[in-house]
């Protein structure tokens, strides 16, 4: 393969680097390695994947009902594309911390985050959410700190409970889930900025914040989470939602008129297609099948 130059651990431990350096880090969700290369080329500072979007791909709500081989799998191939680290959504821990964190490490993974709900967990946007108590979710993170072989591979903690107890119950399982030895914490549901800034007051770890659409959150921009004291944002379902807007509109398009002219113009060209796949990088001197040129096609 061509995508990759640097190891896993060279690639965690420029994501560590750069964390400290408190500039605001953007992860977009990919849904797929090829979104994943479109990430990486626009220059963004990394890879999220979502388990939403792996259940929403699979055709499946996001209740619990992925297993860990299924989002590993996956997780493993789009990490595999490019050099930017990857942090992958594992829900509650697939009832197995230890071998979750473990998996994921060996992926090539550069984070990945567990979350305080019970196992038959909902979307951290939607209401009656039920959580585990602080003191199993502080289980549950030592497991996943001693379970990992390389320090650099970040726990990042999620905690769903300010949908369930209020901002201040959140805030003192933040402080026990960071004296428990999370690198990361991630408030879900922060409502606005008086929140996400409550937040950052307490915290001593690097904080990620989720800007998914159509949520209980407020969608900040960039520079307004950077100046909230924030390392990192993620986008988790935007890629996927724009793609299945343009499918969904193609393909009404095409029943109802019986061709795709109507719709030429919203697709991606073969050309550029190609060039993102790296045709090229393929060609063998001397083989008349790889010797390929983008140029020529549209």
């Amino acid at each position: 393969m061509h995508f990759t130059k640097k190891d896993n651990k060279e690639i965690r431990q420029e994501f560590v680097k750069k964390l400290k350096t408190q500039k605001l880090l953007r992860f977009p969700g990919a849904y797929n390695p090829l979104c994943a290369k479109l990430i990486a080329e626009i220059g963004f500072e990394g890879v999220y994947i979502s388990g939403g979007v792996m259940s929403n791909d699979l055709g499946l709500p996001d209740i619990g009902l992925t297993t860990l081989e299924q989002v590993s799998y996956r997780a493993g191939q789009i990490t595999k594309v490019t050099d930017l680290p990857t942090i992958v959504d594992a829900d509650t821990g697939f009832n197995d911390c230890k071998k979750t964190v473990s998996i994921f490490e060996m992926k090539g993974l550069a984070a990945c985050h567990i979350e305080d709900q019970i196992s038959e967990k909902r979307c951290g946007h939607l209401d009656n959410k039920e959580l585990i108590s602080r003191e199993a979710m502080v289980k549950k993170i030592k497991e996943s700190i001693n379970a990992r072989k390389d320090k650099n591979f970040l726990i990042i903690v999620r905690t769903d409970a300010n949908l369930v107890e209020g901002i201040d119950k959140t805030l003192d399982r933040i402080k026990a889930y960071e004296q428990a030895g999370a690198d990361i914490i991630f408030p879900e549901a922060m409502k606005d900025e008086k929140e996400f800034e409550k937040v950052r007051k307490v915290s001593n770890k690097f904080l990620l914040a989720n800007m998914t659409e159509f949520g209980k959150s407020k969608l900040l921009n960039t520079k307004k989470l950077e100046d909230l004291g924030y390392n990192l944002v993620i986008y988790p379902v935007t890629t996927q939602r724009l793609a299945m807007q343009n499918v969904e509109f193609g393909l009404k398009s095409i029943f109802k008129n019986g061709d795709q002219n109507n719709v030429i113009d919203k697709m991606q060209t073969r050309k550029r297609l190609y060039e993102l796949v790296e045709y090229e990088k393929y060609n063998v001197p001397g083989k008349k099948i790889t010797d390929f040129s983008t140029e020529g096609h549209e």
